[in-house]
This record gives structure tokens, C-alpha cells and sequence, in this order.
């Protein structure tokens, strides 16, 4: 439990008592530093009707400075907290209280002799006088930081070693040293060579990251804080089995924001999670082609209460656009996302829209009364499994429901059509994979016809953290006793944040010309087989030994890897690094893909899953989807996730 301070101990009585006292000390301050100017000034031999001029000036002094400290907010700070940012409030103070003495000395005459103080004692009272406040408020707030730091390190210390000495590293040293803690910070690691033996915060850098298994043996280190921002997977895997070997917690700093915003506090350092191995650089986004695309515009976002639909609202929402539009047929869904989004929203109207986007007639209605400038087209059906028992379902939504949508859009000239796609769009094995193949395509064909809408795709693998993904999958397991179940030991997928890939979405919006395929680069793949393992080691277990890891066979329509281009292609790198860009293939002629997706409604209608199967395989030349029978992907649909 954090302690409340000094301060937070006493009663009001006891607190009243304080002020008082701080305002005898300072009259006494006040009053000795004029003393002292008028000692200067005279070089300690003061002449006796000096010294009763002094007398008569004194109370004057004392009331125009107290009064002066006063209009400043000298006496609203908090002592423990006075600093060098109250430091611009003593100078005014400074100021404020020489105007009117150096008027007195300026515009009387010389009858009023004993009530003109001289310019010099006026310039050197002045400085004595408020850096003399300054002085004892600096003085009592390091004395209570020492004593803070001397109760908490005799009630249990920890000693700490940073891993980092930048930005975020200075920050949490910060706050161990400011703040009361449990922590006796040892000192930094960092493997910048220029940082080698340097001194921050009164702690040396000790060595690099290489070094962090020796230094806890040599320092008898208690905790290891990694306060690096954007660090190399490698380093984190490597600090993760250093520490757990000599069974040290390892702490990683707060949320990026926090540092920014200075909220950082020492109470919010946590364990090291699975999303901190799989991490990647922070996005640095193209803020002034966003700010042009998305300020001021009208945004409608489909699927606007799923893990990519509600996380692109919240992007959009950064850049001010006049209003959000959020399309979303799962009604409690769509409160959460709204009623969250009312505490980001300042200046941009949110308005809920409890819809199918299959609905012809109810999405013309939102799109001719609203008229949303651009679509973001998020809603789709997404799991694999699910999808090869409920083929119907996924041509009315990922099929039909997007051709309607990007047909009306273009009729009503909506500016800019963003399409959500998957990486399992890629040579489909899947029933979803080739449904979202069919929407880019359909994308591509209505990009040339509706000249006045920009139609583009913007294709992407798996996102951590998102509804129905592996992680919380594998988390719910573990914290079940286990096993972990995984399809098969050589299955690898890509990994992103939710915030990266949706803004990376809404970039790539910003910058399409039309008639493009945007691949996110999705770094390096992940073994599945290698994150339980990890996911069970950061629990603090033992792979295959407290909790197992059980293989079940790959299911109907997963790949043991997954591609980000279709040959072709021939993806190029955009003037944002993390997006590439291709032209869409499509080897059909022109209305084939129109007179398809008419036969796949027709065969949805009367719900004839294996015919739906063999046509998307006959109208994709690259599809492989499976054709077995329905009970056993039915069977195969429960079993474990990739």
C-alpha cells in the first residue's frame, strides 16, 4: 500500500500549526535578508541614522513582499513539491514587490528621507529575500525525501538495476529517488558505448545488457526494470531467461503515453507478458497526411465494435473528424465501443448504428442521410474453423455484404473505400481466406468502375489480444492447469498489435491512389509451438513439465505458414516503411467476378456448403480450399487453436 506522506499522518490542527510556522520563518527570512542587504551595502559598518531608517523601512519591506508572495502563489505551492518549475513564481514575486519600493525611492521627496530606501538595498534585499524562501522550501523537501527514502529502505529495500539509460530509464530513476519506494536503485545497464561509466541520478551505467546476469550476482540484485521503449525481441528473450535463471522478477516500465505525459509512477511497473516478447518498433505515423485525410471528415466504420473496428475508431478519433459513424450488427458490442469512446470524443460527433451492412436498404439509408466521406470496412467473419461449418454465412458477410456496401459507395460517390483484409487471402486453403480473397477482388473491380471512389484493400496477418486469437486462448489454459494445445509443432503465423495494424489501416487509406493492394509488414513470423512455451515460462511454470503442451493436427483450411503476397504482385515499399503496396491481380475477365459472386448468392440461398467449396476453388485459380465432409470439419472446428 503506498504511504500517504508526512503530510497525509497529521491532523488539521497539527497541519494549521505547520503553516504558521512556515510563515514566522518566513518573516524571519524576509527580515534577515534585509538586514543583510543593508550590512552589504555599508560593508557591515551601517551609520546610526542608516540603522534607524532601516528600522522605520523594515514593517514596510515585510508587508509589500509577504503581500507580493501572496498575489504570486508563493503560498499555494506544496512544499515537498517546489522545484525548479515554481522558480518563474518567485521571480514575479521578485518583481512585483520592487515596483512599489522603488517608486516610494523615486517619488518622494527628500522630507519623507526615512521612507526612500536606497536603490542598491533595494536590488539585494530583492534577491536575498526570495531566493532565501526559495531556499528553505528546496532545503525542507530534500530533508523529507531523505527521510522518506531512509523509512522505506529500513522498512524493505529492493535492490534495483535499470536495463536503459534514456528517456524512460532517467524517468523511472526519477521516481525511485523523488517518491517513496521500496526500491534501492544499484544502478543502469545500456548498450550504448557512449553511456559507459556515465553517472544519472547519482547512479554509475555499470556495464551493458550482456552484463545483467553478472551484475545480480555481484550486487545481489533483487529486480531487473527494463525501461526500454522499442527494444529487439532477441534483448527481451535474453533478459526474460537471464532473470528467470537466477530467479529475479523482471519488471518493464508503463505505457509509452505515461512516460510522455510524465504520469509515470513506480507502483505501475509489471511483469513482463507475452506481447512485450512478440514486440515490435513503435509505428511512427505520416501525422500531417493523416491530419488531411481524417480532420474535419465524415468516417464510417462497419464492424465498429470488434478488436480492429473499435481500435480504428479510437485512431480516427485522435485526428478530429467532424463525426464517426459506427456500423455494428452485435448491439452490446457496439454500447461498449460507444460509451468508451464518449470519453476520447471532444469535438467529433459519435453516432451508433446497430446494423448488418448486408442490409441493403438500412445501409443506404445511413449512407444517404449521413454521407460519410470515407468507409473503413472492418465487419467480417474471421475465424477459420467456424467458418468451414458455416460456409453460407461467410459468402453473405465477407462476400455479398462488401460488394453492397462498396456498390453503393460508389454510387454515392463516397470519397475513399478502405477494405480490412487477412493474410489468408493469399493462395486460400480456407473457406474465410477465400471469401476476403473475393473482397479484395470485388474491391479491384469496383475500383474501375466508380472513378470517384478511391477502392483499395490493406492486407494483414494475425493481431495480438484480438476476440478469438491464440494468446487469451492460451492464457485461459494455463491459468487451468493446461495442457496448451497446438495444431502442430512447425506452425508459424505473424503477430501486430491491434493499435499498429489499425494505424497502419488508416494510413494506408491516406495515401492510396485507388485499385491497390496495401501489405503491412508484418516482421518476422512466430513459431506458435515457441509462444506456449514462453506464455508458460513468463507464468512462472515449467514447459512440459508443469503445464504440457499437447499437438492435435493442423484443421480443415490452416496453413502450417502464412504468405503476405500473391505472385504478381510485386509488392514496392511506400513512402511509410512498414506499408508496401501492389496492384490487385485479377486474371478475370471483365464481369466475371460479378457473375461469380451472383452464383455464390445463389448457392448461399440454398445453404449448399460443398458446392459453395468447389466454385470458390473453380473462380480462384490460387484457392485450395478443403472439400472434406461436413461432420468432420465440423469435429475439427472444436479442436485447439493454432
Amino acid at each position: 500500500m503506498r504511504r500517504r506522506g508526512v503530510l497525509g499522518l497529521v491532523p488539521p490542527t497539527l497541519r494549521r500549526l505547520d503553516k504558521q510556522l512556515q510563515f514566522a520563518t518566513d518573516c524571519m527570512l524576509l527580515l534577515g535578508a534585509f538586514a543583510l542587504a543593508y550590512l552589504l551595502r555599508f560593508d557591515f559598518a551601517v551609520p546610526a541614522t542608516e540603522v534607524r531608517s532601516a528600522f522605520v523601512q523594515a514593517p514596510l519591506v515585510l508587508l509589500v513582499q509577504l503581500a507580493a508572495a501572496q498575489i504570486c502563489g508563493i503560498y499555494t505551492f506544496i512544499w515537498r513539491f517546489v522545484g525548479l518549475g515554481e522558480l518563474l513564481a518567485f521571480a514575479r514575486a521578485g518583481a512585483l514587490s520592487a515596483l512599489p519600493l522603488l517608486a516610494m525611492r523615486l517619488g518622494l521627496s527628500d522630507e519623507y528621507q526615512s521612507w526612500r530606501i536606497p536603490l542598491s538595498i533595494i536590488v539585494l534585499d530583492t534577491l536575498l529575500a526570495y531566493s532565501s524562501l526559495l531556499a528553505a522550501r528546496v532545503l525542507r523537501r530534500i530533508s523529507y525525501e531523505r527521510w522518506e527514502r531512509s523509512t522505506s529502505e529500513a522498512e524493505a529495500s529492493q535492490r534495483a538495476l535499470i536495463v536503459g539509460a534514456g528517456r524512460s530509464g532517467i524517468a523511472i530513476a526519477r521516481e525511485i529517488r523523488r517518491k517513496s519506494s521500496h526500491y534501492d536503485l544499484i544502478g543502469f545497464v545500456d548498450d550504448d558505448p557512449a553511456k559507459s561509466d556515465s553517472v544519472l541520478y547519482g547512479r554509475r551505467v555499470l556495464g551493458r545488457s550482456s552484463d545483467v546476469g553478472e551484475l545480480i550476482d555481484e550486487h545481489g540484485i533483487d529486480i531487473v526494470i527494463f525501461a526500454i521503449t522499442s527494444a529487439p525481441r532477441k534483448l527481451m528473450r535474453d533478459l526474460v531467461e537471464t532473470c528467470e535463471a537466477r530467479l529475479v522478477p523482471l519488471k518493464v516500465i508503463p505505457g509509452v503515453e505515461d512516460l510522455l505525459t510524465g504520469t509515470v509512477e513506480i507502483s505501475r511497473l509489471r511483469d513482463i507478458e507475452i506481447e512485450d516478447l512478440l514486440g515490435r518498433e513503435p509505428v511512427e505515423l505520416d501525422q500531417s497526411t493523416l491530419q488531411r485525410f481524417l480532420a474535419g471528415r465524415r468516417i464510417m466504420i462497419t464492424g465498429a465494435g470488434g478488436s480492429i473496428g473499435s481500435e480504428i475508431a479510437r485512431q480516427a478519433l485522435r485526428f478530429s473528424p467532424s463525426s464517426l459513424l459506427l456500423v455494428e450488427r452485435a448491439e452490446f458490442a457496439l454500447f461498449d465501443t460507444h460509451r468508451e469512446l464518449q470519453q476520447l470524443a471532444t469535438d467529433s460527433a459519435l453516432i451508433p448504428f446497430v446494423a448488418d451492412v448486408g442490409d441493403e436498404g438500412r445501409i443506404r439509408h445511413i449512407l444517404t442521410n449521413y454521407r460519410p466521406e470515407i468507409i473503413v470496412h472492418a465487419a467480417a467473419h474471421k475465424h477459420v474453423p467456424l467458418m468451414e461449418v458455416n460456409c453460407t454465412e461467410a459468402i453473405k458477410n465477407n462476400v455479398l455484404a462488401t460488394r453492397s456496401l462498396a456498390q453503393q459507395a460508389g454510387e454515392l460517390g463516397v470519397e475513399s473505400f478502405v477494405l480490412v483484409s487477412t493474410d489468408k487471402a493469399v493462395n486460400p486453403t480456407s473457406v474465410m481466406g477465400a471469401t476476403k480473397r473475393l473482397a479484395e477482388l470485388i474491391i479491384l473491380e469496383h475500383a474501375a468502375r466508380y472513378a470517384n471512389t478511391r477502392f483499395l484493400a490493406v492486407r494483414f496477418g494475425n493481431v495480438m489480444g484480438s476476440a478469438g486469437s491464440v494468446i487469451p486462448i492460451f492464457r485461459e489454459q494455463i491459468s487451468h492447469g493446461g495442457p496448451i494445445t497446438v495444431t502442430h509443432p512447425e506452425m508459424v503465423r505473424y503477430f501486430m498489435t491491434i493499435p499498429e495494424a489499425s494505424q497502419l489501416v488508416l494510413q494506408a487509406g491516406s495515401i492510396g491512389k485507388g485499385g491497390e493492394i496495401f501489405v503491412l509488414d508484418m516482421g518476422e513470423p512466430v513459431r506458435i509451438a515457441d509462444l506456449a512455451e514462453d506464455m508458460i515460462s513468463l507464468s512462472g511454470l515449467k514447459p512440459h513439465e508443469d503445464i504440457d503442451i499437447v499437438f492435435t493436427g493442423a484443421r480443415p483450411g490452416e496453413k502450417l505458414f502464412e504468405e503476405l503476397e500473391i505472385g504478381g504482385e510485386d509488392l514496392e515499399r511506400t513512402s511509410h516503411p512498414k506499408i508496401f503496396t501492389g496492384r490487385l491481380m485479377d486474371d478475370h475477365e471483365t464481369g466475371a467476378i460479378e457473375r461469380a459472386v451472383d452464383e455464390l448468392r445463389e448457392l448461399a440461398l440454398l445453404g449448399l456448403d460443398n458446392e459453395i467449396r468447389a466454385a470458390l476453388n473453380r473462380l480462384l485459380p490460387e484457392a485450395a480450399v478443403s472439400s472434406g465432409s461436413t461432420e468432420s470439419r465440423r469435429e475439427a472446428s472444436t479442436s485447439s487453436p493454432s
